[in-house]
Order: structure tokens, then sequence, then C-alpha cells
């Protein structure tokens, strides 16, 4: 991103040293732990810029997201969302932030109720925020149909979820999503349940539809072969953690972290023109949430691991390049940008 370009764009969402941590009950009664979902998470998201989220099952990503959607409290730290805490919003001014994030799911199938017409499905969330006016309701739905490319429109609205098609099916998913015209854009995994032939096409139009509205997206996925086609920045999340954050380009031509580089090694890409080196794939599995082990959480998969730092101290985030973090003791000696203990 240019100097230019940092500018003329302004801070969207900003999250601040964010914990989500669940605790468990022994018995349903005593104490036993906690597991700790999300754990000191920072970064901020520009208006109108697109993010990816990545990493494997249980790495944190939907415990994050639901966390910025206000669906899960913080245990510490802070979300600041268009200059307003998300800790310090609650009642009418809680659902009125919600109503400002657009959330597509992963399974269009599970996601829409198949016993609601898509008009139905449409017109619920602009009952729910207080669109009284009937033709209103109908005229954002035909222009929000029409956007996601769903037409002729006036055959789709007394259709049900079960008469469309997948790749249907999850447009329908994104224009609920923007029906009330939010500044942020989650989706989860939004082409992981689509044939390959539509991947591309439900990329694209969430691409457009990003750049039309000047929205703020983040793409969560575990497969970075489709992050080249969407997004400006990427994170990579492991244990609970942000291990890496840089530039699309930069992350993906110059994976630092350890584990970054074999993520790259699992995703394949359609494109012979970005084959990627292979390199050796770390044994073993994610730690356990409840007890992650000492010093970098990666360390026990690690091919790089120094005996004696990275299994006994917690690495800070070290900038290797403008814009490019790491959280590994790989790059001490570089400039540390957040010291996490």
């Amino acid at each position: 991103m240019s100097e230019m370009q940092e500018k003329s764009k302004e801070v969207l969402l900003s999250i601040q040293d964010l914990h989500v941590w669940y605790e468990l009950k022994r018995f349903g009664f005593g104490h036993a732990g906690f597991v700790r979902a999300v754990d000191g998470v920072s970064f901020d998201l520009m208006q109108g810029e697109a993010m990816a989220c990545v990493g494997e099952s249980g790495c944190g990503k939907s415990s994050l997201m639901k966390t910025i959607m206000g669906l899960n409290r913080p245990t510490k730290g802070d979300i600041v969302f268009d200059g307003t805490k998300l800790t310090e919003t609650q009642g009418e001014a809680l659902r009125l932030y919600r109503s400002k994030i657009g959330y597509v799911q992963q399974d269009p199938f599970g996601a829409l109720p198949p016993f609601m017409s898509i008009q139905r499905i449409l017109e619920e969330p602009l009952i729910v925020n207080g669109i009284k006016d009937k033709a209103e309701r109908l005229d954002r739905i035909r222009r929000t149909l029409t956007e996601v490319k769903l037409t002729p429109v006036e055959e789709v609205l007394p259709k049900y979820p079960h008469m469309l098609s997948g790749g249907q099916q999850q447009r329908v998913v994104i224009a609920r999503a923007m029906i009330l015209e939010p500044q942020l854009l989650v989706a989860d995994e939004p082409v992981s349940m689509l044939d390959a032939s539509v991947r591309v096409e439900i990329l694209k139009l969430l691409r457009g539809l990003q750049e039309t509205h000047n929205l703020a997206v983040i793409y969560i996925t575990h497969d970075l072969s489709t992050v080249r086609y969407f997004s400006e920045y990427i994170f990579v999340m492991y244990a609970g953690e942000v291990v890496e954050i840089a530039e699309m380009e930069t992350l993906l031509n110059n994976p630092q972290h350890p584990y970054t580089q074999a993520l790259l090694t699992a995703s394949s890409d359609p494109d012979a023109n970005n084959a990627l080196v292979m390199r050796d794939i770390p044994p073993g599995e994610p730690p356990s949430l409840v007890n992650p082990p000492e010093g970098c959480r990666f360390n026990p998969r690690c091919p790089e691991m120094i005996p004696g730092k990275c299994d006994v101290k917690r690495p800070p985030s070290f900038e290797t390049e403008k814009h490019h973090k790491v959280l590994c003791w790989l790059y001490e000696g570089e400039k540390i940008v957040d010291a996490t203990g």
C-alpha cells in the first residue's frame, strides 16, 4: 500500500490486544481452566480494504469473527468500530452496531431457512431493523438481488432455497448480508461448499460489491490458493495468535513464519503461473488451547525450533520489512512492534 493510499483511507475496525477465553467447568460446576481461543490479537482494517484471515480449523478464526460481530464478549482487549468501542456498546446501540456488519456463511444449504421464500428471507432483516414501508423493503430487495446477479428478480422472489442451485443459494446469502447496506462484510469460507466452477464467480461478485460500496471485508479461509484473487492484506492465525501479517503479494511470495510456509505447501493453485515451491510439511497437529505449549505455540511442530528459546519464551512480533510482521524468534534482531511477553 502506498503512502498516498494510507492517507486516503481511515481505520474502520481496530482490534487491540484481543483475548477471547471460554471457561471450562468440571462436571458442570467447578472451574477447570479456559480455552484460549483468541489470545492477544491486534490489527487494523481500513475502510474499503479486504483482509484475509487464514489458518487451519481450531486456530481461533471463528471465535475472532463472532467477537467482532458482537456475538461474543471479549475477555480482554478492545474492538473499536468506526470510533466506537464495542465493549461499551449494549442494548439498542449493540443492535445498531450489528446491522453495520454483513455476514456471509460458509454453508448456504444450512444458512437459509427452507420454509421461507427468498423474498421473505431478505425481508426479515429489514423488518427487524425497523423498515416499515413494504414498498421500500421490496425496492431494496429487488436492487440487492440485481446486484448479486439473481435475475429475473420476479421469478426468484417466490422461490424457496431448495429450488435454487448451490451457487444461487450462496448469492441469496450474500444478498441477505448486503441488504442493510453494511460497512463491513465478514465472509466465512464463502466458496468452500461450492463447485470449483462457481468459486471464482462468487469471489468476483464479492470483489465487485466491495469496490462498488467501498466495503471493508474480512475473508476467512483455510485455503491460501484463493486469497490472491481477493485480498489486500493477509493475517495468519495459529493456536489463537496472529503469527504473520503482511500485504498479500508480500506474504505469498515471501512467507517468513514456518507455519505460513507449511500452509502454502498444503495449498494448490489451479493457475500454473502461480505454482509454489514445495516445502516439507511439519508433522503433528495444532496444540490444545486449554494448555498451550510454553514459548512459541508452533514450536512442537517447527522444523526450525531453537531449543532453549522457542520452547521457553513467547516471541514478540518483529517487523521484518514495512507492513510485514512475524511472531517468530528466527527474526530476533529486527524491530519489535509488539512485545507480547
